[in-house]
C-alpha cells in the first residue's frame, strides 16, 4: 500500500510542477490570438469540449481565423488549427512528430485494449499493414449482398410500424441497431440484432451508452494518462468499482460487456478456422467477413508481422464502436436534413427509383455512381462531419507554417509558429470543411448541387490533406479512417432503401452533440438520445 501512496504523491508532484511551469514560463504561442482563459484549472477545455459547443467553435473560426490559441489544464497553451498548410504538416508531412494525445491513447486503451486507436509509431503501422487489405474496394464490393439483406430487415421493421398510417419513430434507435448489425455481420461474421421491434441486445445497449457516459468524464479523462499505470490492474479495477462516481462505474460495466462478447466471438471464430473451411462456411457471411479474413491473414503472416490474440480482440471492439456511432450519427443527420428539404428528398427518391427500374437491385458500381445520392452524401459529410475535431501532441519542438499570415497579439504578421514539445493541437475538421475562404460565401449552407458541377478553384488550390474529396471528414495521413469505403457503402445502401420506401418529415427541434454527433430533442431533460421523425410509406 505504501508503494501506491508513493506513486500517487509522485503524480501530485508532477501536477504541481506542471501548474508552476504553465503559468510562469514564456511560450512561443503567447503571440497567437485566442480567447481568454475561462478557469485556472481547466482553461478553455470546458468550452472546447462541451457537449453542445457549436457556438464556441464557430466563434473561434470567425473571430480568430484558422489558427488560434486556447488554454488547457492549469494554463498550458494549446493550438486550434484548420489552416490547410498547417494541417498538412500536422497530419501528413510531420505526422511522426504529431501523434495522438496521451489522453486519447489512455482512454482508447482502457475501453478497447491495444487496438488501432491506442497504438503509436511502428506498432500502429504494423497493425494497419495487417488491416489495410481487408478494407480494400474488392472486399467492400463483396459485402453488398449482406448489406442489402440487413437493410431490408430495417425497412420491414419500420414498415410494420407505419402500415396503418404515418407515425413518429425514433430513427436513431433503428439506425444504431442497423449500423451495429451491419458491422457485426460484415465485420465480425456475427449477428447482434434481428432488427425486429422490441428486440434488445446487451452489446447494442453497451455501445449505445458508451459515449453519453464518457461525456460525463470529459475533463476528468485529462488525468487518465497519469493514473493508468498507478498500481496493478486489479488494484485499479478495485478502485474504479468502489469509487463513488456513478459514471465511472457505468463505464466499467460497459467495457466488461463489450469485452465479454467480443472475446466470445473471437474464440468461436478462431475455433471454426482451426477446424477448416467447412466450419467457416456455416458461420455468418461464410468466412468472408473482415475478422475471418484478418484471422487468416494473421495466421499466414510472418512471425514479425503477426498480431497477438489480445490485439485482434481489441481490433474487433475498436471496429464495432467506430463503425456504429459515426455511421448511425451521419445517417441520422442525413435523414433529418432531407426531412427539412423535401425537394431534395423527392429528387433523391426519383433518382433511386429510376435506377432500380433500369437496373433492378443496385450493385456496388450502380450505388457509387448515382450522382445525386453521392452529392447528398458528400455535402452532409462536409457540413456535418460525424467527428468534428481530432487532437495531436507535438513530440518535439517543431515549426508549423501557415497558408495565410496570422496577425499576432503584438500586431505583427506571422507565417509560421514554433510549437513547443508536448503542446496539444486541436485540428478542427468542422471549420476546415466550412471555411468560407475555401468553400465560398455559402459554406454554411447545405447545397448538394455544389458537387454536381466542378468545385471552385479555391477548393482545389487549398490542397486539404484529407483522404476523401477535399474534406477532412475522414482526416488524412497514417491515422486516416481505415474504413471510410465501408462506411460510404453502408450509408448509401441504407439511404437507398429508406428513401425509396418512406417519406420523412421533421416533428421536433433537434440538438446535436458536437464532437461525435448524436441527436436529442432540444430542451429535453431525458438522457436518452433520440431522433424522432414522422415516417410514412410512399
Amino acid at each position: 500500500m505504501h508503494y501506491y501512496v508513493w506513486q500517487l504523491l509522485c503524480v501530485a508532484g508532477l501536477i504541481l510542477y506542471a501548474v508552476w511551469g504553465s503559468y510562469y514560463a514564456r511560450n512561443p504561442l503567447d503571440n497567437i490570438p485566442g480567447p481568454p482563459c475561462q478557469r485556472w484549472s481547466t482553461g478553455n477545455l470546458g468550452q472546447i469540449f462541451a457537449r453542445y459547443a457549436w457556438d464556441f467553435h464557430k466563434m473561434l473560426a470567425e473571430r480568430y481565423g484558422p489558427v488560434s490559441k486556447f488554454y488547457g489544464l492549469f494554463g498550458t497553451r494549446e493550438l486550434y488549427v484548420f489552416d490547410p498548410k498547417a494541417m498538412y504538416h500536422i497530419m501528413v508531412k510531420d505526422q511522426n512528430n504529431f501523434e495522438v494525445t496521451r489522453t486519447f491513447l489512455a482512454t482508447s486503451k482502457v475501453l478497447f485494449g491495444d487496438g488501432l486507436l491506442s497504438t503509436l509509431g511502428e506498432h500502429h503501422r504494423k497493425q494497419r499493414k495487417m488491416l489495410n487489405p481487408v478494407f480494400s474496394i474488392g472486399h467492400v464490393r463483396d459485402m453488398v449482398p449482406a448489406f442489402l439483406e440487413v437493410t431490408k430487415c430495417l425497412r420491414d421493421g419500420i414498415a410494420a410500424q407505419v402500415e396503418h398510417g404515418p407515425c413518429e419513430i425514433n430513427m436513431l434507435e433503428w439506425l444504431d441497431r442497423t449500423a451495429l448489425e451491419l458491422v457485426g455481420q460484415c465485420g465480425l461474421g456475427y449477428s447482434f440484432d434481428c432488427l425486429k421491434e422490441g428486440y434488445a441486445n446487451p452489446y447494442s445497449a453497451a455501445v449505445k451508452n458508451l459515449l453519453p457516459t464518457l461525456f460525463k468524464l470529459s475533463v476528468a479523462r485529462k488525468f487518465l494518462p497519469f493514473l493508468i499505470n498507478v498500481g496493478s490492474p486489479n488494484f485499479r479495477r478495485f478502485v474504479v468499482k468502489n469509487f463513488p462516481w456513478k459514471a465511472l462505474r457505468e463505464i466499467c460495466s460497459i467495457v466488461d460487456v463489450m469485452d465479454e462478447i467480443t472475446t466470445k466471438v473471437f474464440e468461436e471464430k478462431k475455433r471454426a478456422l482451426s477446424k477448416g473451411d467447412d466450419a467457416v462456411l456455416h458461420q455468418f457471411q461464410e468466412g468472408k467477413d473482415i475478422m475471418s479474413i484478418l484471422l487468416r491473414a494473421n495466421m499466414d503472416a510472418s512471425a514479425e508481422d503477426r498480431l497477438p490474440d489480445s490485439e485482434l480482440v481489441a481490433q474487433m471492439s475498436t471496429l464495432v464502436f467506430a463503425a456504429t456511432h459515426t455511421t448511425s450519427g451521419a445517417l441520422c443527420r442525413t435523414l433529418l436534413t432531407l426531412a427539412h428539404h423535401q425537394d431534395a428528398q423527392d429528387r433523391l427518391g426519383e433518382e433511386i427509383r429510376q435506377a432500380m427500374a433500369q437496373l433492378g437491385e443496385l450493385d456496388y458500381d450502380a450505388l457509387v455512381n448515382l450522382p445525386y445520392l453521392d452529392a447528398v452524401y458528400r455535402e452532409t459529410l462536409r457540413l456535418y462531419p460525424p467527428v468534428t475535431t481530432v487532437t495531436r501532441t507535438a513530440g518535439d519542438n517543431i515549426v508549423i507554417p501557415f497558408s495565410r499570415p496570422v496577425k499576432g497579439n503584438d500586431g505583427t504578421y506571422m507565417r509560421e509558429v514554433l510549437v513547443p514539445k508536448n503542446t496539444n493541437v486541436v485540428v478542427s475538421i468542422l471549420n476546415s470543411n466550412r471555411d468560407p475562404e475555401i468553400w465560398g460565401d455559402d459554406a454554411l449552407q447545405w447545397k448538394p448541387e455544389r458537387w454536381l458541377s466542378p468545385l471552385p478553384q479555391s477548393v482545389i488550390d487549398a490542397e486539404i490533406p484529407g483522404v476523401y474529396s477535399h474534406l477532412m471528414t475522414f482526416i488524412g495521413g497514417g491515422r486516416a479512417c481505415i474504413g471510410f469505403k465501408f462506411s460510404e457503402l453502408e450509408m448509401k445502401i441504407v439511404l437507398c432503401m429508406l428513401i425509396q420506401t418512406f417519406k420523412f418529415t421533421p416533428t421536433k427541434e433537434i440538438d446535436w452533440t458536437l464532437h461525435v454527433s448524436s441527436p436529442n430533442v432540444k430542451g429535453s431533460e431525458d438522457a436518452k438520445w433520440q431522433l424522432p421523425l414522422q415516417v410514412e410509406l410512399r
